[in-house]
């Protein structure tokens, strides 16, 4: 199967505008996710997607693949269905590699890739195990709950599943929990369409997208990792960044 690696990209991020174009140890952003990308064996191509021709000009500079879309797009998700609806070679899969993680490291991006060796997947993410109350119960730590053949059965803000008959700081001795880690790959046909699908109930609650697909009976198949990209979100986590690559 052929796998192409798509890097959504926007200049106007509400919290840290132009953050694609910071610089980090001499390197924009961008220019470090394209570079960790390239370093995956699963993908046969990467690309930068972005409605910004600031962005577009500069992944050009140093001789990466971009194309230019819609400043419309309210998802990572939609982006890549028109970068890839784009291109004239067909792809068998599409991953959504995070703009904003300049360290990622490219075995997440395998172990995507190897999930649709796995004819019933229809999309791919990532686990990690919990290890914590802080993350148990942080909301900002999106939670997945899987089934024995590592398909979600369901994804929310919350601690799931929930163990109403043990007092909540027990719960990590008594059940193994896990983080939802935001990559994501798609069958290219399957990414068509639910590019296409209205907001449903459960994702206006959790703003979460990929309620969505579930609500739509679309499988979802999880792989664990031990990893955790840095994502820089803030110029704060910026400033915070300790890394020295």
């Amino acid at each position: 199967m052929k796998a192409i690696g798509i890097i959504p990209s926007r200049y106007e991020s509400t919290r840290f505008p132009g953050k694609p174009l910071v610089e980090i140890n001499g390197k924009t952003m961008i220019q470090r996710v394209y570079e960790q990308s390239k370093k995956a064996t699963s993908l046969t191509q990467v690309m930068v997607a972005t409605d910004d021709h600031r962005i577009f000009n500069h992944v050009k500079s140093f001789n990466g693949e971009v194309v230019m879309t819609s400043s419309f797009h309210k998802s990572g998700t939609e982006r890549c269905a028109e970068a890839v609806s784009k291109l004239s070679v067909n792809f068998d899969i599409v991953i959504n590699i995070q703009g904003d993680e300049p360290f990622i490291n490219p075995e997440q991006i395998n172990q995507i890739s190897s999930c649709f060796d796995d004819s019933k997947t229809d999309i791919a993410t990532l686990i990690k195990k919990i290890n914590s109350d802080d993350e148990l119960f942080n909301s900002n730590r999106p939670k997945v709950e899987i089934g024995e053949d590592n398909f979600a059965k369901m994804f929310s803000r919350n601690a799931i599943p929930e163990i109403p008959s043990t007092e909540k700081k027990e719960w990590l001795s008594n059940q193994v929990f896990f983080r939802h880690i935001g990559i994501y790959g798609y069958r290219t046909d399957v990414l068509a369409k639910i590019s296409q699908l209205p907001v449903s109930q459960l994702e206006e609650k959790e703003g979460l997208e990929q309620l969505r697909w579930l609500e739509n009976n679309y499988a979802i198949k999880v792989a664990e990792t031990e990893h955790v990209a840095i994502s820089i979100d803030t110029p704060e986590d910026l400033k915070n960044l300790t890394i020295k690559p």
